[in-house]
């Protein structure tokens, strides 16, 4: 997204996410016209209580926080040509950090199944890294 307009921002919502869908968010006006694109949405910061952000989205501070703080202290900051790769990475690591032995078995079935990219295809432009779904954009 080049800007946090309404325009930018309902667009990447409805490219991202189904019709229909309930989309909870901050109460930030460029979310206002989510409910005319076809959206269930409920603005958590409405009823101007933390807990009541906390109940919705439990740990959400702490997820960014860590990945802002792995960005810039582990990785000095990322292009945005490979920005989905270290999301897929921290998406990985968080979701198994209670369970390293696992994330490290889930490493090796995944590697086995893959084929990297090469350095030319992958700075070249033609091999786009997946996406957290594991489909192609």
């Amino acid at each position: 997204m080049s800007d946090r307009s309404a325009e930018q921002l309902c667009g990447f919502v409805e490219s991202a996410v189904e019709p229909g869908t309930l989309t909870v968010t901050d109460d930030w006006s460029a979310y206002a016209s989510l409910r005319k694109r076809g959206y269930d949405h409920h603005a958590i910061a409405e009823c101007g209580d933390p807990e009541v952000s906390e109940e919705f989205l439990p740990i959400i501070h702490l997820v960014f926080s860590n990945l802002k703080t792995w960005l810039s202290s582990t990785h000095h900051g990322v292009s945005a040509k490979h920005l989905q790769a270290y999301l897929n990475e921290f998406t990985f690591r968080f979701n198994r950090r209670f369970y390293p032995f696992n994330a490290f078995r889930s490493l090796l079935g995944i590697a086995g199944e893959v084929d990297a990219p090469t350095f030319d295809a992958l700075y070249s432009g033609e091999w786009r890294h997946p996406t957290s779904s594991g489909c192609m954009p």
